[in-house]
This record gives structure tokens, C-alpha cells and sequence, in this order.
């Protein structure tokens, strides 16, 4: 198997981009775990806020995306590089949940994907060339953020929302694991300063995609 250039990354980067958001294109690895979940009737009100959680979740699998895309563009170890390109196949299945259940809540993602996904691939790319320390670090902080938006999804959804539910609750397992992963790997544990910066900045993304 030949290294890739450079510019061979960048294009399968882009294609990655696309399929990341243009919706029905990403394919599954897992079945969805809302599969074995029953349907329940929703009131108005609960189903626009189900889908305004789902969709944030959404864009968050958007945003894990385009982060270690641009993280294993400039990773310099090739073992750390893997390890974002395998993680990014794993968030993959998270992308296509959220975006079957948001279907069946009637909704759609949230218009602002494309932005946020430059966002993030700059971001992600930044930390790459800090170095792989850092890089793993900030994917650990990361997940660690996405985790605690999950558990308070899960207590926010409506009761009866299980096919939700079911599925926050395996991308939870997932997401601590990268965590874990990351931080096993050499990653640098961020202090609590700029841990809080980082919440201040998502709830930009949360606030904003919730509605649009």
C-alpha cells in the first residue's frame, strides 16, 4: 500500500467533507441502535425539541468529523495519524443515526453544518501541527465536552423518546472511549481554564443549531 501525498490526503479530505455533509451519502459500519427501540406518539412541542437535540448532536458528529480529518492532515507520527482516521470512521456511525432519527422526527440537519465544518477542520488541523501531544489532548477535552451533552440529552429528551435515546446512549460508550483512547496515546491532559473556554465556544454551536 503507497504513502499518500499531500494532496492525495487533501482530496480524499474532501471527499470526506461531502460525504460528511450531504445527507443519505455516509454509509453504516453498525446498525442503528433505535432499530430494536419502539415508536411513540409526541406531542408537538416534544417532537420539535427531540429534533432540536437530535440536530445538535448531529452537527456535533459534523464538527468530530471535520476535526480529526484536520488533525490526521497534519498529525506527524503515522500511528497517531491512524488513529484519527480510525476514530473518524467510528464517528461516522453517529452521523448517520442522528440524521435517520432526524428523519423520523420529521426534521432535517441544521444549516449551518458547512460552516462548522470548516470551523472544525481548521481547528483540528491547528492542533495537529502543535504537536501529537497536544493533538490527542484536545481530542480527549473534546470527547469529554461531547459526553457531558449527551448525558444532558438523554435527561432532556421526552420520557417516552427511547429510539433517541438508545441512540445517545451508545455514542456516549463510543465517545468516552476515544477519550480514553486519546489520552492512552500520549495525549496531554488540558487544564480546567481552557477546558471552559471550550464549553464556552460550544454552546455557540448548541444555541445555534438547535433551531436553524
Amino acid at each position: 500500500m503507497r504513502n499518500l501525498t499531500l494532496v492525495d490526503r487533501l482530496i480524499c479530505h474532501a471527499d470526506n467533507a461531502l460525504r460528511t455533509l450531504v445527507p443519505g451519502v455516509a454509509t453504516l459500519e453498525r446498525a442503528n441502535p433505535a432499530n430494536t427501540a419502539p415508536h411513540h406518539e409526541f406531542s408537538a412541542a416534544e417532537q420539535k425539541h427531540a429534533a432540536g437535540l437530535m440536530r445538535i448532536n448531529h452537527t456535533g458528529e459534523v464538527c468530530a468529523q471535520a476535526l480529526y480529518q484536520g488533525q490526521a492532515l497534519t498529525a506527524r507520527l503515522p500511528d497517531v495519524r491512524e488513529a484519527m482516521d480510525e476514530a473518524t470512521i467510528e464517528e461516522i456511525d453517529h452521523l448517520v443515526w442522528c440524521e435517520q432519527r432526524l428523519r423520523e422526527l420529521d426534521s432535517q440537519p441544521s444549516l449551518l453544518n458547512p460552516l462548522f465544518y470548516g470551523l472544525s477542520y481548521s481547528i483540528g488541523a491547528l492542533a495537529g501541527l502543535a504537536g501529537d501531544k497536544w493533538s490527542l489532548g484536545f481530542v480527549a477535552a473534546t470527547e469529554d465536552q461531547v459526553c457531558q451533552h449527551l448525558d444532558e440529552h438523554m435527561h432532556s429528551l421526552p420520557q417516552q423518546d427511547q429510539r433517541s435515546r438508545a441512540i445517545l446512549q451508545q455514542m456516549l460508550i463510543d465517545e468516552r472511549k476515544h477519550a480514553t483512547v486519546a489520552l492512552e496515546a500520549g495525549g496531554v491532559k488540558f487544564p480546567a481554564p481552557v477546558k471552559k473556554a471550550m464549553t464556552l465556544m460550544s454552546k455557540v454551536m448548541t444555541g445555534s443549531t438547535y433551531r436553524i
